[in-house]
């Protein structure tokens, strides 16, 4: 497959992951963990959200 086709793989598992671990700290009954959980998607989420735009030439890596 080609380089975007691996791309946008990759970013629909980083958005499924982030909804599956969003589901997992709703079920949560730890505060710590939900916290922790949601910090986790947030983080996926951004990192989704760089690489979709980079990906589109919006952004470019620093070096």
């Amino acid at each position: 497959m080609n380089a975007t086709g691996d791309t946008h793989r990759h970013l629909q598992q980083m958005r499924e992951q982030a909804v599956e671990l969003e589901a997992d700290a709703e079920r949560s009954k730890d505060p710590e963990e939900r916290r922790r959980l949601q910090e986790r998607v947030r983080q996926l989420e951004f990192d989704c959200e760089q690489e979709s735009m980079m990906a589109a030439g919006d952004i470019y890596p620093t070096e």
